[in-house]
């Protein structure tokens, strides 16, 4: 009991649940942008299903939809989360070498290695 406990307790289990909760939310609005988009170029185009396109007799429609589908994903991923996060994660949590002076961990190193000496000399 007391290893369930630790795993449920410790471990990352309530992060992962939540990631793959939005995730899943996530999932609709990227999905329903698609055919958002996917509607935009059939009006542009005259048809946002390319499916039953076949020039020469050679069904490529499948194909280039799905292609056209992927774009449209790897952008509303990359410019709504990518971007966004990693933004959001410079302002918030700057990378330590990027900040003034010395790293606190660092700092509390030197401090202990001083004292150290220190008491060795007595």
């Amino acid at each position: 009991m007391t290893g369930f406990k630790n795993f449920i307790l410790k471990g990352n289990l309530i992060e992962l649940a939540v990631a793959f909760i939005m995730a899943t939310a996530f999932g609709a609005v990227v999905t329903a942008t698609v055919a958002l988009l996917m509607d935009v170029i059939g009006k542009i185009g005259g048809t946002p299903d390319f499916s039953n396109w076949s020039p020469g007799g050679i069904s490529v429609g499948a194909w280039i939809t799905a292609l056209i589908s992927f774009l449209i994903i790897a952008a509303v991923v990359y410019y709504l989360i990518v971007l966004p996060y990693t933004e959001a994660k410079k302002k918030f949590f700057p990378d330590e070498e990027e900040s003034a002076g010395t790293p606190a961990d660092v700092v509390l190193l030197e401090e202990i290695r001083d004292l150290l000496k220190n008491q060795n000399r007595l």
